[in-house]
C-alpha cells in the first residue's frame, strides 16, 4: 500500500528543479552572519554580530546561524559545508547560472572554518551561548546577549567537530581547485592540520563543552565515525594511501561502541546526517572500486534495503503521502540527505553496472532514483496538503516559520532595536512573516502528513541549513533529468 501510495504522490505535476535549486542555494544568504558583501540578493538581511571573538583577541566573525536562532554552531555548519560542497561536486555542472552562488555558500563558511581553526591546538566549535539566545526572540542584527566563543582544545578535546571541520575544508579544497588553486591548497593544508589535530587529541566534545553544546547539538553517536568521514574526504583530496589506511583500521569501530553508559552493535550503517556519518562514509568510498572497499559497498547497499518501501528490510517509515520518516526532529532532514545518497549511489551504481539485491528484491539505479523524486516532489508540494515545505516555492507554503529574522520586521521597516523580549508579540503573532526567508525549508509535517504552520511549534517549523544543503544536490540532479 505504500509504495502505491509513494507513486501517486511521485507522479503528480511537474515541478521546476531549477526554481527550487535557485531557491535552496539562496536560503544560505539568509543564513549568514557578519559583514554581508554587496552581492548580497536577501536584502532585508543586514551586518550582524561583527565583534566576534574580539574579546579574546580573535576575529570570528563570519559563518552561518544554523536555525531560526543566532548561535554559531559549528558542528552542522560544517556538516552543512561538506554536503554543499559534496553537492558541488557531484552536479555542480548541472547548476548552471547557481553554481557561482553555490560557490559563495560554501566560502562563506570556509572563510569562517579558516578563522575557527588559525590558533594551533584550538579549535572554535560555536560562538554564542544558546541558553541566553533561546530566551529572546532577537534578530540578529540587535543581538545584545552573550557571544561566549567556545574552543575545544589539547587537553579538552572534541574530536566529532574538529574531524567534520576537516572534513568540510578538504570536501571544498576539491570545489575550489580549478577555480582559485591558492585558495583550495589553504583550505587542504588546514583540513590536514584540523583532522591530524582531532585525531591526536581523541575525545568528544559532549565531555568538555557538554553544558553548552547539549542538548542543541550533542553528539550520540561517538567521534569515531567523524574521524573516518574525515580520512574519507582527506583520501578523496589526496589520493595519499595513509588516510586510507586509516579508514581501514578504524572501521571496526563503527560496528559497536557505547552511548551515554549504553553498549551497542552494529545497526548504524542506515543513520546519515549531521551526527552519524556512517551511510555517508560507505556511500563516498563506494565508488572507490576495489576488494578492499566491498565492506563499504555491502554496507552501503545494506543501507539502500533499509529504505525501499519493497525490502524486506525496511527500516524506516513512511507517511500514508510518501513521506519518509525516522525517529527525531526536524524530519525533512532525513528526507533531504538520504535523497541526496540516493542519487549519488545511483550513479555508482550505474557506473559499476550493477543493482542493489534485498533479498529476492533487485533495485536497480533507476528505482533508487525514483525514490528519492519522491520525496524531493513531496517536499516541493507533492503531497495529500499540496503544500510546498520551501518558502517560496510554489503557490503554498509555510507562512510562519519559526525564524526570528524571518519573522520580525527588518530593520528597513523597523531601524530601531527590539530587545530580547519585545520579539516576544511577533514570535506568538498570528500573522505571517513580514520578510521571506526564500528557499527556506522547514521540519516539515507529522507522519500523519498534516502541517500546523505554527511558529512555536519548532520541531515542523523551524528551517537549518542542514535540511537545505543536501537538498541542492538532489534539486541539482533532477534539474539536469528534467532539462
Amino acid at each position: 500500500m505504500v509504495a502505491m501510495v509513494m507513486t501517486v504522490a511521485s507522479s503528480s505535476s511537474a515541478h521546476d528543479y531549477g526554481d527550487a535549486l535557485t531557491k535552496s542555494i539562496l536560503f544560505f544568504e539568509g543564513q549568514r552572519s557578519g559583514k554581508l558583501p554587496s552581492s548580497q540578493r536577501m536584502t532585508w538581511r543586514k551586518d550582524s554580530a561583527l565583534r566576534e571573538g574580539f574579546e579574546i583577541g580573535v576575529d570570528l566573525v563570519g559563518g552561518y546561524y544554523d536555525a531560526g536562532d543566532n548561535v554559531k554552531f559549528n558542528f552542522p555548519m560544517a556538516f552543512s559545508t561538506t554536503m554543499l560542497a559534496w553537492s558541488v561536486l557531484e552536479f555542480g555542472k548541472d547548476m548552471s547560472l547557481d553554481l557561482p552562488h553555490a560557490l559563495d555558500a560554501i566560502r562563506w563558511a570556509t572563510d569562517y572554518f579558516l578563522k575557527a581553526t588559525s590558533i594551533p591546538g584550538f579549535v572554535f566549535v560555536q560562538v554564542g551561548d544558546p541558553y541566553g539566545d533561546h530566551n529572546c526572540w532577537e534578530r540578529p542584527e540587535d543581538m545584545d546577549t552573550l557571544r561566549t566563543p567556545f574552543a575545544v582544545s589539547k587537553q579538552f578535546p572534541g574530536s566529532e567537530v574538529s574531524a567534520e571541520i576537516a572534513a568540510a575544508l578538504a570536501a571544498s579544497s576539491m570545489v575550489f581547485r580549478q577555480i582559485d588553486r591558492g585558495y583550495s591548497a589553504r583550505l587542504l593544508k588546514r583540513a590536514k592540520m584540523v583532522f591530524d589535530f582531532a585525531d591526536k587529541y581523541q575525545g568528544s566534545y559532549n565531555d568538555s563543552l557538554g553544558p553548552w553544546v547539549c542538548p542543541f547539538y550533542c553528539d550520540f553517536s561517538g567521534y569515531e565515525d567523524e574521524l573516518i568521514w574525515g580520512a574519507a574526504w582527506l583520501f578523496k583530496a589526496t589520493k595519499q594511501i595513509n588516510y586510507w589506511n586509516y579508514m581501514l583500521q578504524n572501521m571496526p569501530k563503527l560496528d559497536s561502541g557505547n552511548t551515554n553508559g549504553v553498549s551497542w552493535v552494529g545497526g548504524r550503517f542506515a543513520e546519515f546526517g549531521w551526527d552519524s556519518k556512517h551511510a555517508g562514509i560507505d556511500v563516498l568510498v563506494s565508488q572507490v572500486m576495489n576488494t578492499e572497499s566491498l565492506p563499504f559497498i555491502s554496507n552501503a547497499d545494506r543501507f539502500i534495503c533499509t529504505l525501499l518501501p519493497e525490502s524486506p528490510t525496511l527500516s524506516v517509515s513512511y507517511s500514508p503521502g510518501g513521506l519518509l520518516f525516522k525517529p527525531g526532529g526536524s524530519n525533512l532532514q532525513h528526507a533531504t540527505t538520504l535523497s541526496f545518497l540516493l542519487v549519488v549511489y545511483a550513479r555508482y551504481l550505474n557506473q559499476a553496472k550493477r543493482a542493489v539485491r534485498c533479498g529476492d528484491v533487485v533495485a536497480s539505479p533507476a528505482r533508487l532514483v525514483q525514490l528519492a523524486k519522491g520525496q524531493a516532489d513531496y517536499i516541493l508540494g507533492s503531497n495529500p496538503l499540496s503544500m510546498s515545505y520551501m518558502v517560496g516555492y510554489g503557490e503554498k507554503f509555510p507562512q510562519n516559520i519559526h525564524h526570528r529574522g524571518s519573522s520580525l520586521p527588518s530593520l528597513d521597516q523597523h531601524p530601531e532595536q527590539i530587545d530580547c523580549k519585545g520579539g516576544n508579540d511577533y514570535l506568538y503573532s498570528e500573522n505571517p512573516n513580514p520578510n521571506l526567508l526564500i528557499g527556506a525549508i522547514v521540519g516539515g509535517p507529522d507522519i500523519k502528513d498534516a502541517y500546523a504552520d505554527s511558529r512555536e511549534d519548532f520541531v515542523h517549523s523551524e528551517p537549518t541549513t542542514y535540511i537545505n544543503a543536501p537538498f541542492v544536490g538532489v534539486l541539482a540532479y533532477f534539474k539536469s533529468q528534467s532539462s
